[in-house]
């Protein structure tokens, strides 16, 4: 399975921090917004991705990320002009895709919990159909929302609905089997002009094929497209970090922990960091290996 993640759009919501550079690069307390969900595809077992972005911001990102192996990742990029839609992502990313099936993840999504990295390589198992997570949320209109029959199965998968039916939001953490660019393509662009993720989850739903996860208690998904949250996001890293001594959203101590890398490339990426907090657990991290 491949990974996209679609870190693009102007950012609107985050004026003006975002008109100097791009939402996804803002930092979330010690890291940069886009390291949270590259480091949930990687904890699917994701090490092929493709990160799209504006023309004006790609070369940020290429800067920042490089080709990946660093972290025994394989990096690509393709642009995305202008922002039409979620779904766009598996259109632009077509033929980099080759007929494979992929995970998409939101360039400013946190997701964190302890039994996070089971769920979702199961979801990366799955050899047909769609996986979406859902999480409980206050304001459930804000969001793509979905709602259940009696016996827990989706039954239903609204964009932004003015009478939910239901305060189960769908995260922006999406998995597909190898179908998804074609159904993508045939989708057609909503009244804003925008191929719509809700209406493709739909065309899954109404083939039988598409499992919802809810995400429950001990779990945390933080958008961070608004001034407000991304506080809060910050907040929550800065506390788990501080209180647990538990990194969040690390690709350096992910990839460790993966295999990808060893404990002499930790401790060097430790070394770049200088002596900073992230700096400092890190190297921790690398000669805890050798006790």
């Amino acid at each position: 399975m491949k990974g996209i993640l679609l870190a693009g759009g102007s950012g609107t919501r985050l004026h003006p921090m975002t008109l100097a550079a791009s939402k996804q690069l803002l930092p979330v307390y010690d890291k940069p917004m886009v390291y949270y969900p590259l480091t949930t595809l990687m904890l699917a077992g994701i090490r092929d991705i493709l990160i799209i972005s504006t023309p004006a911001d790609l070369p940020q990102f290429r800067r920042l990320l490089g080709d990946g192996a660093r972290l025994g990742l394989r990096f690509s990029y393709a642009e995305q002009p202008k922002p039409e839609g979620i779904a766009q992502a598996f259109v632009i990313g077509r033929e980099w895709l080759a007929g494979e099936a992929c995970a998409l993840a939101l360039g400013d999504n946190l997701i964190f919990a302890d039994h996070l990295s089971q769920l979702l390589q199961a979801a990366a198992a799955r050899p047909v159909g769609a996986t979406v997570f859902a999480y409980r949320v206050r304001d459930p209109e804000r969001y793509g929302v979905v709602s259940f029959d009696t016996a827990g199965r989706a039954s239903d998968i609204v964009e932004k609905p003015a009478a939910p039916q239901s305060n189960w939001a769908v995260t922006g953490l999406y998995f597909y089997d190898a179908r998804v660019s074609d159904l993508a393509a045939s989708i057609a662009p909503s009244a804003r002009g925008e191929l719509e993720i809700t209406d493709l989850n739909r065309r899954y739903l109404e083939q039988g094929n598409l499992h919802v996860e809810r995400l429950g208690r001990g779990c945390a998904w933080l958008d961070a497209g608004t001034p407000d949250s991304l506080l809060q996001a910050a907040t929550f890293v800065q506390t788990i970090q501080s209180r647990q001594g538990m990194l969040v959203g690390c690709p350096e101590e992910v990839a460790f922990r993966l295999g990808y890398t060893d404990a002499a490339a930790l401790r060097a990426q430790a070394q770049g960091l200088g002596k900073t907090d992230l700096g400092r657990m890190l190297a921790e991290l690398a000669e805890g290996a050798h006790e």
